[in-house]
């Protein structure tokens, strides 16, 4: 079983990027370079499935399908093609391999896409089985619902304009305008723990994506999983500003106190290494990050 790391540090990051172009002519979502295939080669729809004590997986049977939140504008991890419409990303092929163990094919998945700040009350609500979108696992999430993972293991970076140099890490925000979403955790952090001129907030990083190209602000803060991905699209306009400096521990959102469907979610991650790995060499890889399937212990 594999140990928790982070994923590589900016410096290997930026030297992968390098030989990338901004052409994304395979999988709808991945980093350039990914290779085309589908991931449903990778596992088999399980049958004669049985999950006693779980109230979300007697809802999906009911339903006769599985209704997951994912985002849709993080390339390599989850992103929906809008010429095509197709999803793909880490992010998203993790909730079909969850919903191919619990039994559903992936026609019988609905995808919802859900801001950063909603989560998790549709949750809470019921209107999600479950959610899998660069989730950080924090323990004020947890007294509203459950996670399983971690899955994938990143830290908190900074992504700036190719051309700016006056920014190389947190510390120089000093009188610069930082963008992130609504409701996420590095926004939280660079309020709280450093001390940039102003910040601002949107649904969506593209949204902090265009600020950014316009030079209405100064840089954009996510996980570097995430910048890593803006950077291979557009290697010409972005680059990532720095060392990670945190670590974020992405796991799937939960309907609290479903026990059953986490622990069969764990134990799918720990025993499906190849299956992970193939996952995030397909989606991940491309883009110069590198990264060790972490341990589920949620």
């Amino acid at each position: 079983m594999r140990k928790s790391r982070f994923l590589a540090g900016v410096g290997i990051v930026a030297a992968g990027l390098l030989g990338l172009t901004a052409c994304n002519s395979g999988t709808p979502g991945a980093a350039p370079g990914a290779s085309e295939g589908s991931s449903d080669q990778l596992w088999e729809v399980a049958s004669d499935v049985s999950l006693d004590g779980s109230p979300t997986y007697d809802r999906m049977v009911a339903a006769d399908k599985v209704v997951v939140g994912v985002k849709e504008d993080q390339p390599g991890l989850g992103f929906k093609d809008p010429l095509t419409d197709e999803r793909g990303g880490f992010d998203v092929e993790i909730s079909q391999w969850i919903a191919a163990s619990l039994g559903f094919d992936a026609d019988q998945i609905e995808y919802k896409t859900i801001p950063s700040a909603n989560r998790e009350q549709e949750l809470v609500n019921g209107n999600i089985d479950y959610y899998v979108g660069t989730y950080s696992i924090t323990d004020k999430r947890k007294e509203s619902i459950d996670f399983a993972g971690p899955y994938l293991i990143t830290g908190q970076g900074l992504l700036v304009a190719a051309d700016d140099d006056s920014i190389n890490g947190p510390d120089d925000l000093a009188g610069k305008i930082v963008c992130s979403v609504t409701g996420s955790t590095p926004l939280q952090r660079i309020r709280d723990e450093y001390s940039p001129g102003d910040t601002v907030e949107y649904d969506t990083y593209t949204q902090c994506l265009e600020q950014l190209r316009a030079g209405s602000v100064d840089a954009v803060t996510t996980d570097q999983a995430i910048l890593a991905g803006y950077v291979a699209q557009e290697p010409d306009t972005f680059k990532i500003a720095g060392e990670t400096f945190s670590e974020e521990r992405y796991g799937v959102g939960l309907p609290k106190g479903d026990t059953v469907l986490k622990d069969h979610i764990n134990t799918l991650f720990n025993d499906g290494g190849d299956v992970w790995t193939a996952l995030f060499d397909k989606n991940l890889a491309p883009a110069g990050i590198e990264g060790e399937q972490p341990t589920a212990d949620e």
